[in-house]
């Protein structure tokens, strides 16, 4: 009776001890599951201070970029006449970026330092940039000022892939669409206060006075940047001789070798995708004050304005662009840009309306936002996360071959035509062609 009343109370001992273990795991996996679930709500939104502070970078070299080609052009001819020549002074920065900016991108990748990968090549460069614009409008002669603008631009083409490549570092890839709308708002904020107050101040205090704005900015932009934003610092998983043997693979780009044949060819037609839509664009900017002039009649000044509407209608839809490629995807939304775009510069050719016209100019911003702010994230996409900035130098690479190529062609068919107004015709066809490449890829829409 003793023996059997003994197992009995062993048996419950066990039964209850099973129990608690049953709770105890329960209780743990409980708290597991909450942990994961709240460490997914925590990513599920981006960090839009963070993104504000890896934006000021590029608001600083959006602001400096738009002082250059607004007052360098007006340098020059203080030395030169010929406006062939200045045009062609004015390209530098296109070569440069087609030239060094892949480079400098995908030596980034395979650099390690205490700072970072990109940090080195911003903390450098960036100061040093600002200084030799600081020094441009007070050059004496031809010689001394091509030097410097010479430098700058080179100085320009090290630091400009690595800070792009700052923001998908440290942003998930599901929210690259939106960070990349938050980075381009404050880079159209930054043209705009470029041509707003530094023309003010230009007109109030002299051309050095503009230049000294926008070194301080690129100063504090630097600043700013080097105490907020801290890259992840990872040992490099390379033996010596095994990192020299990699870095010489990425210097020399062979990151595409090592697709897949499929991605390989997906990577193709978005690239050439990005040249033609790019070649629409630098066309439109390049010559539309032009058109405005010689075929409406409007005034220099106004024409310009005309072409704001644009650029200010992009800027307020930089965001919202990226929203909209979080729910239906960034592919999708690229092609209902392009459409857009082919379908809002048609009707140009046939109106002489300027109410018309401003109308269709803000509805193409849109669309171009819709275009633009989603295509870097797509070319990145196809790599891996430690090939950010060889990427980064392939959509440089197109988009800058677009901005030097575009005005030679289309200002050959003008010159053939005697006709501003075929811009209304070549626009809409290469916009069509870059529809067609980005149709011929089969990359999956990636939604949040």
């Amino acid at each position: 009776m003793d023996n059997f009343s003994d197992k009995k109370q062993t048996s419950n001992k066990q039964s209850n001890n099973k129990q608690a273990n049953n709770k105890q795991a329960n209780d743990k996996q409980a708290n597991d599951k909450q942990a994961n679930n709240k460490q997914a709500n925590g990513s599920s939104k981006l960090n839009y201070g963070k993104t504000f502070l890896i934006g000021t970078g590029f608001f600083a070299s959006s602001l400096l970029w738009s002082l250059y080609n607004s007052f360098v052009p007006l340098i020059l001819k203080d030395f030169i006449t010929s406006s062939t020549l200045i045009g062609l002074i004015m390209t530098i920065d296109n070569a440069f970026g087609v030239i060094f900016q892949p480079l400098f991108g995908s030596l980034s990748d395979r650099t390690q330092t205490r700072f970072g990968k990109r940090m080195p090549f911003i903390m450098i460069a960036a100061p040093l940039c600002a200084v030799l614009f600081f020094f441009i409008p007070q050059m004496p002669t031809l010689f001394s000022l091509m030097l410097i603008v010479i430098i700058f631009n080179f100085g320009m083409s090290v630091w400009r892939a690595p800070i792009v490549a700052l923001m998908p570092d440290l942003t998930p890839s599901q929210h690259w669409s939106k960070a990349n709308g938050v980075i381009n708002l404050m880079g159209g904020v930054a043209s705009i206060i470029a041509f707003l107050i530094g023309g003010k101040i230009a007109n109030s205090y002299g051309r050095s006075a503009t230049f000294g704005m926008g070194s301080i900015v690129m100063f504090l932009a630097v600043l700013t940047l080097f105490m907020f934003v801290k890259e992840p610092v990872a040992k490099s998983p390379f033996t010596s001789t095994d990192k020299k043997e990699d870095d010489k693979k990425s210097i020399s780009l062979s990151a595409f070798k090592n697709l897949p044949a499929k991605q390989r060819r997906n990577l193709v037609y978005l690239l050439f995708a990005i040249f033609f839509w790019f070649c629409g664009f630098n066309a439109v900017e390049t010559f539309f004050t032009t058109f405005a002039v010689e075929n409406l009649g409007v005034p220099e000044g106004s024409a310009a304005m005309l072409l704001a509407f644009f650029s200010v209608s992009f800027v307020a839809f930089a965001i919202p662009a990226g929203f909209i490629a979080t729910k239906i995807g960034r592919r999708k939304s690229i092609m209902i840009g392009l459409t857009g775009l082919v379908i809002v510069f048609i009707p140009i050719l046939f109106l002489m309306n300027l109410t018309a016209l401003r109308i269709l100019l803000l509805i193409g911003g849109f669309f171009w936002a819709l275009v633009n702010i989603n295509s870097l994230p797509m070319v990145l996409e196809i790599g891996t996360k430690a090939e950010i900035g060889t990427y980064t130098g392939y959509y440089y690479f197109f988009s800058f071959s677009a901005s030097i190529f575009s005005p030679i062609v289309f200002g050959f068919i003008r010159d053939l035509t005697q006709n501003y107004a075929t811009l209304f015709i070549y626009t809409p066809i290469v916009f069509a062609i870059a529809l067609f490449c980005i149709s011929c890829t089969s990359l999956t829409d990636n939604k949040a």
